[in-house]
């Protein structure tokens, strides 16, 4: 889809013209919208191709006047994929006076852009625009990352009681999404200290004040999520253990409960043998017999509570 918007902040509209300051977002494109793109776009045919190669890593490449920026961008799919959380690539062209994002999904941070709830966004002013996507992009690292400490504190308390598998491969989801995480940052931070070396936003004092406020979050969420992955690489190990300690337990008292229960059924085979027998001639006999066998099975199993097999 392509969506055309030109202004700033909350004026931010949308329009039908390619013009100078215009900015083209472009989410999950077809063919056809790619072949639009490449007419109405002076730049590099590869750089279209860049943008929606899903493996891209974020890198800054300039030829024929025309900038292309990749970023890793996190990605929400849904807590029933196989990995909640991964990166996606979203290219940002700037060219002939036109400023394009070309992403292969529907991000929620250049949806946010779009909204125009970022005030001090303006489609003409090009470079801060590219700030305020870097910067939105390491808050929303952080968010995401946040979200994921709040999931695994509730799965580490179904955890603790668990004989199965599958809050363990539930970690093992999130656990993956850090590791996309972990690789998409590392890979931004590159990308923005070699924006600071070729100088690209020294014009104006607000955009390096920006860009420094960018490079800060961006290392913070690197060195949250590697907190958060090296936590949760430890838990799952923790719990892998503790799983099959509750496993064991459960096995003790089950072996437990076979040892007492066998020792009525003992007595009572023994004494339904066609011989001659102690108080078989006795009234009271099933009720001393009975008895007997509960007095021994209370024993063995006082016994087994004291030794905590029990």
């Amino acid at each position: 889809m392509i969506t055309i918007l030109t202004g700033k902040g909350e004026s931010l509209a949308k329009t039908n013209e390619w013009a100078d300051g215009c900015w083209v977002n472009v989410a999950a494109p077809t063919h056809d919208e790619i072949e639009t793109l490449r007419r109405k776009l002076p730049a590099p045919q590869d750089y279209f191709t860049h943008a929606l190669d899903l493996d891209e890593r974020a890198r800054v490449e300039k030829e024929d006047g025309a900038l292309l920026l990749v970023l890793r961008l996190p990605h929400f799919q849904g807590h029933a994929a196989d990995i909640p959380y991964i990166t996606v690539p979203v290219g940002v062209i700037i060219a002939d006076g036109m400023l394009a994002t070309v992403c292969p999904v529907e991000s929620a941070i250049i949806q946010l852009l779009a909204s125009g709830s970022v005030r001090d966004l303006s489609t003409t002013q090009r470079n801060r625009f590219v700030l305020h996507l870097l910067h939105d992009t390491a808050v929303k690292y952080l968010d995401y990352v946040r979200e994921i400490n709040k999931i695994v504190d509730k799965l580490e308390d179904r955890l603790q009681r668990s004989l199965r598998n599958e809050e363990v491969l539930e970690l093992l989801k999130y656990q993956k999404s850090l590791v996309y995480f972990t690789t998409g940052l590392k890979s931004n931070e590159l990308m923005l200290s070699r924006l600071q070396r070729g100088h690209l936003f020294d014009e104006h004092t607000e955009d390096q004040e920006l860009l420094e406020d960018v490079i800060t979050e961006v290392q913070q969420a690197i060195e949250m999520t590697a907190i958060s992955e090296s936590i949760l690489s430890q838990m799952m190990d923790a719990f892998a253990s503790i799983i099959s300690n509750n496993l064991n337990v459960v096995m003790k008292f089950l072996a437990s409960m076979t040892i007492i229960l066998s020792l009525p059924t003992l007595v009572a085979s023994i004494y339904g043998m066609n011989l001659g027998l102690p108080l078989s001639g006795h009234p009271f006999a099933f009720a001393i017999v009975m008895g007997f066998s509960l007095l021994i099975s209370i024993i063995v199993a006082i016994i087994f509570w004291r030794r905590d097999w029990f």
